[in-house]
Protein backbone atom coordinates (compact mmCIF):
# COMPACT_ATOMS: atom_id res chain seq x y z
CA UNK A 1 0.00 0.00 0.00
CA UNK A 2 3.10 2.16 0.58
CA UNK A 3 4.31 1.66 -2.60
CA UNK A 4 1.10 2.23 -4.48
CA UNK A 5 0.54 5.96 -2.43
CA UNK A 6 4.41 7.15 -2.99
CA UNK A 7 3.37 6.66 -6.79
CA UNK A 8 -0.32 8.07 -6.69
CA UNK A 9 1.74 11.29 -4.66
CA UNK A 10 4.14 11.22 -7.55
CA UNK A 11 1.36 11.04 -10.54
CA UNK A 12 -0.35 14.31 -8.48
CA UNK A 13 2.95 16.44 -8.42
CA UNK A 14 3.32 15.92 -12.12
CA UNK A 15 0.09 16.87 -13.02
CA UNK A 16 0.18 19.80 -10.36
CA UNK A 17 3.34 20.92 -12.11
CA UNK A 18 1.88 20.27 -15.63
CA UNK A 19 -0.69 22.49 -14.62
CA UNK A 20 1.39 25.45 -13.14
CA UNK A 21 3.85 24.93 -16.50
CA UNK A 22 0.49 25.35 -18.60
CA UNK A 23 -0.95 28.32 -16.98
CA UNK A 24 2.85 29.90 -17.22
CA UNK A 25 2.94 29.67 -20.78
CA UNK A 26 0.95 33.24 -21.40
CA UNK A 27 -1.92 31.69 -23.15
CA UNK A 28 -0.07 30.74 -26.43
CA UNK A 29 -2.66 29.50 -29.21
CA UNK A 30 -2.11 28.35 -32.83
CA UNK A 31 -3.36 31.78 -33.45
CA UNK A 32 -0.82 33.83 -31.51
CA UNK A 33 1.09 36.21 -33.27
CA UNK A 34 4.72 37.90 -31.85
CA UNK A 35 5.73 40.86 -33.62
CA UNK A 36 9.51 41.32 -32.30
CA UNK A 37 12.77 43.05 -33.61
CA UNK A 38 14.77 46.51 -33.42
CA UNK A 39 14.33 50.18 -34.51
CA UNK A 40 17.88 51.18 -35.00
CA UNK A 41 18.77 54.36 -33.71
CA UNK A 42 15.44 54.88 -31.66
CA UNK A 43 16.09 56.64 -28.43
CA UNK A 44 12.45 58.09 -27.97
CA UNK A 45 9.32 58.01 -29.54
CA UNK A 46 6.21 55.20 -29.27
CA UNK A 47 5.36 52.11 -31.56
CA UNK A 48 2.00 51.30 -32.52
CA UNK A 49 1.09 47.77 -33.65
CA UNK A 50 -2.17 48.58 -35.91
CA UNK A 51 -4.68 46.76 -38.01
CA UNK A 52 -8.13 47.71 -40.40
CA UNK A 53 -11.21 46.53 -38.67
CA UNK A 54 -14.55 47.67 -39.61
CA UNK A 55 -13.08 50.11 -42.03
CA UNK A 56 -11.59 51.67 -39.24
CA UNK A 57 -7.79 52.10 -38.40
CA UNK A 58 -7.32 50.47 -35.13
CA UNK A 59 -4.33 50.12 -32.37
CA UNK A 60 -3.92 46.78 -30.94
CA UNK A 61 -0.84 47.58 -28.93
CA UNK A 62 1.57 50.15 -28.22
CA UNK A 63 4.92 50.63 -26.68
CA UNK A 64 6.54 53.84 -25.21
CA UNK A 65 10.33 53.58 -26.71
CA UNK A 66 12.90 55.18 -24.25
CA UNK A 67 16.88 54.56 -24.96
CA UNK A 68 16.39 51.15 -26.55
CA UNK A 69 15.09 50.60 -30.39
CA UNK A 70 14.28 46.87 -29.33
CA UNK A 71 10.05 45.75 -28.94
CA UNK A 72 7.77 42.65 -28.86
CA UNK A 73 4.37 42.76 -29.50
CA UNK A 74 2.02 39.37 -28.62
CA UNK A 75 -1.88 39.25 -29.84
CA UNK A 76 -4.32 36.76 -31.49
CA UNK A 77 -5.32 36.46 -34.71
CA UNK A 78 -8.98 35.58 -36.48
CA UNK A 79 -7.18 35.12 -39.59
CA UNK A 80 -4.23 36.39 -41.53
CA UNK A 81 -4.50 39.95 -42.92
CA UNK A 82 -2.54 42.93 -43.31
CA UNK A 83 -1.19 44.42 -40.18
CA UNK A 84 0.78 47.99 -39.37
CA UNK A 85 3.70 48.59 -37.47
CA UNK A 86 3.44 52.82 -36.80
CA UNK A 87 6.33 55.12 -34.97
CA UNK A 88 5.28 58.57 -33.64
CA UNK A 89 8.92 59.85 -33.94
CA UNK A 90 7.17 63.02 -32.17
CA UNK A 91 9.59 64.95 -34.76
CA UNK A 92 6.09 66.23 -36.43
CA UNK A 93 6.63 64.68 -39.64
CA UNK A 94 4.41 61.50 -40.81
CA UNK A 95 6.44 60.53 -43.65
CA UNK A 96 8.32 57.05 -44.03
CA UNK A 97 6.28 56.13 -40.15
CA UNK A 98 4.21 53.23 -41.19
CA UNK A 99 5.80 49.24 -41.71
CA UNK A 100 3.06 47.29 -44.24
CA UNK A 101 3.38 43.66 -43.83
CA UNK A 102 0.90 40.61 -43.71
CA UNK A 103 0.48 38.87 -40.31
CA UNK A 104 0.09 35.35 -39.74
CA UNK A 105 0.58 33.21 -36.51
CA UNK A 106 3.52 32.55 -35.13
CA UNK A 107 6.94 34.91 -34.78
CA UNK A 108 7.46 37.72 -37.18
CA UNK A 109 10.80 39.99 -36.85
CA UNK A 110 10.67 43.48 -38.19
CA UNK A 111 14.63 45.08 -37.92
CA UNK A 112 14.62 48.65 -39.50
CA UNK A 113 15.77 52.26 -38.76
CA UNK A 114 14.42 54.74 -37.08
CA UNK A 115 15.52 57.52 -40.46
CA UNK A 116 14.28 55.36 -42.97
CA UNK A 117 11.81 53.45 -40.76
CA UNK A 118 9.83 52.11 -43.77
CA UNK A 119 11.67 51.91 -47.19
CA UNK A 120 14.44 49.30 -45.69
CA UNK A 121 12.56 47.46 -43.28
CA UNK A 122 13.73 43.73 -42.87
CA UNK A 123 10.77 41.34 -42.40
CA UNK A 124 11.29 37.69 -41.79
CA UNK A 125 8.59 34.60 -40.47
CA UNK A 126 5.48 35.41 -42.36
CA UNK A 127 5.10 32.96 -45.58
CA UNK A 128 2.12 35.68 -46.73
CA UNK A 129 4.25 38.61 -46.37
CA UNK A 130 6.71 37.16 -48.53
CA UNK A 131 3.71 35.94 -51.26
CA UNK A 132 2.60 39.79 -51.03
CA UNK A 133 6.21 41.19 -51.37
CA UNK A 134 6.67 38.90 -54.58
CA UNK A 135 3.50 40.40 -55.85
CA UNK A 136 4.20 44.13 -55.20
CA UNK A 137 7.86 43.91 -56.99
CA UNK A 138 6.25 43.02 -59.97
CA UNK A 139 3.40 45.22 -59.63
CA UNK A 140 5.60 48.58 -58.79
CA UNK A 141 7.05 48.20 -62.26
CA UNK A 142 3.62 48.47 -64.26
CA UNK A 143 3.24 51.68 -61.89
CA UNK A 144 6.33 53.29 -62.55
CA UNK A 145 5.46 52.46 -66.14
CA UNK A 146 2.15 54.29 -65.49
CA UNK A 147 3.37 57.22 -63.58
CA UNK A 148 6.23 57.82 -66.70
CA UNK A 149 3.58 57.83 -69.24
CA UNK A 150 1.96 60.32 -67.29
CA UNK A 151 4.62 62.45 -67.03
CA UNK A 152 5.19 62.59 -70.60
CA UNK A 153 1.77 63.04 -71.68
CA UNK A 154 2.06 66.16 -69.53
CA UNK A 155 4.95 67.37 -71.56
CA UNK A 156 3.73 70.38 -73.73
CA UNK A 157 5.51 69.08 -77.02
CA UNK A 158 3.18 65.39 -76.37
CA UNK A 159 0.17 67.92 -75.86
CA UNK A 160 0.60 69.90 -78.96
CA UNK A 161 1.15 66.09 -80.85
CA UNK A 162 -2.26 64.87 -81.00
CA UNK A 163 -0.44 61.40 -82.25
CA UNK A 164 2.01 61.36 -79.84
CA UNK A 165 -0.32 62.11 -77.33
CA UNK A 166 -2.96 59.16 -78.28
CA UNK A 167 -0.37 56.47 -78.64
CA UNK A 168 1.02 57.22 -74.64
CA UNK A 169 -2.62 57.09 -74.52
CA UNK A 170 -2.79 53.78 -75.66
CA UNK A 171 0.33 52.38 -74.01
CA UNK A 172 -1.13 53.83 -70.63
CA UNK A 173 -4.45 51.60 -71.36
CA UNK A 174 -2.33 48.32 -72.52
CA UNK A 175 0.05 48.27 -69.12
CA UNK A 176 -3.08 49.15 -66.93
CA UNK A 177 -4.91 45.50 -68.34
CA UNK A 178 -1.39 44.24 -68.28
CA UNK A 179 -1.37 45.15 -64.58
CA UNK A 180 -5.08 43.52 -64.11
CA UNK A 181 -3.94 40.42 -65.77
CA UNK A 182 -0.60 39.97 -63.60
CA UNK A 183 -2.81 40.07 -60.48
CA UNK A 184 -5.66 38.17 -61.48
CA UNK A 185 -3.25 35.30 -62.97
CA UNK A 186 -1.01 35.88 -59.50
CA UNK A 187 -4.23 35.13 -57.34
CA UNK A 188 -5.37 32.13 -59.34
CA UNK A 189 -1.95 30.74 -59.02
CA UNK A 190 -1.69 31.14 -55.47
CA UNK A 191 -4.82 30.17 -54.31
CA UNK A 192 -3.44 28.36 -51.29
CA UNK A 193 -2.38 32.04 -50.18
CA UNK A 194 -4.31 34.48 -47.82
CA UNK A 195 -3.33 37.35 -50.63
CA UNK A 196 -5.09 35.95 -53.04
CA UNK A 197 -8.56 37.28 -51.88
CA UNK A 198 -6.27 40.26 -50.49
CA UNK A 199 -5.37 40.91 -54.11
CA UNK A 200 -8.83 40.49 -55.34
CA UNK A 201 -10.84 42.65 -53.39
CA UNK A 202 -8.10 45.34 -52.73
CA UNK A 203 -6.45 45.72 -55.89
CA UNK A 204 -8.70 44.90 -58.40
CA UNK A 205 -12.25 44.62 -56.93
CA UNK A 206 -13.42 46.53 -60.55
CA UNK A 207 -11.93 43.66 -62.72
CA UNK A 208 -15.28 41.20 -64.27
CA UNK A 209 -17.26 39.32 -62.25
CA UNK A 210 -16.39 36.20 -63.98
CA UNK A 211 -12.28 36.59 -62.88
CA UNK A 212 -13.07 37.81 -59.36
CA UNK A 213 -15.72 34.69 -59.21
CA UNK A 214 -12.91 32.10 -61.02
CA UNK A 215 -10.58 33.56 -57.98
CA UNK A 216 -12.71 32.83 -55.63
CA UNK A 217 -13.65 28.92 -56.48
CA UNK A 218 -10.00 28.33 -56.72
CA UNK A 219 -9.38 29.58 -53.61
CA UNK A 220 -8.33 26.89 -50.63
CA UNK A 221 -10.49 25.85 -47.57
CA UNK A 222 -9.13 27.90 -44.67
CA UNK A 223 -8.03 30.92 -47.20
CA UNK A 224 -12.00 30.95 -48.68
CA UNK A 225 -12.62 31.35 -44.48
CA UNK A 226 -10.25 34.07 -43.77
CA UNK A 227 -11.22 37.42 -43.16
CA UNK A 228 -10.20 38.42 -47.07
CA UNK A 229 -11.41 35.48 -48.13
CA UNK A 230 -15.37 36.37 -46.54
CA UNK A 231 -14.87 39.95 -48.47
CA UNK A 232 -14.30 38.28 -51.65
CA UNK A 233 -17.57 36.15 -51.51
CA UNK A 234 -19.62 39.11 -49.91
CA UNK A 235 -18.05 41.23 -52.43
CA UNK A 236 -18.94 39.07 -55.46
CA UNK A 237 -22.64 38.45 -53.75
CA UNK A 238 -22.53 42.02 -53.69
CA UNK A 239 -21.99 42.20 -57.59
CA UNK A 240 -24.40 39.60 -58.57
CA UNK A 241 -27.09 41.68 -56.88
CA UNK A 242 -26.56 44.88 -58.66
CA UNK A 243 -26.23 43.30 -61.86
CA UNK A 244 -29.79 41.49 -61.52
CA UNK A 245 -31.31 45.55 -60.72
Amino acid sequence: MRFKKNNMKKVLMVAVLAIIISSCGGGSTENTMTVTGNVKGLKKGTLYLQHIADTTLVTVDSLVVDGDGNFSFTTELESPELFYLYLDKKDNNSINDRITFFAEPGIITINTNWNTFDLNAKIEGSKSNEKLKEYLEVMSKFNTKNLEYARLSMDPKTQSDSVAFDSLQDLTEKNVKRGYLYAINFALNNADSYVAPYIAVKEVSDANLKYLDSINNTLSVDVANSKYGKELKEHIENLRKETKE
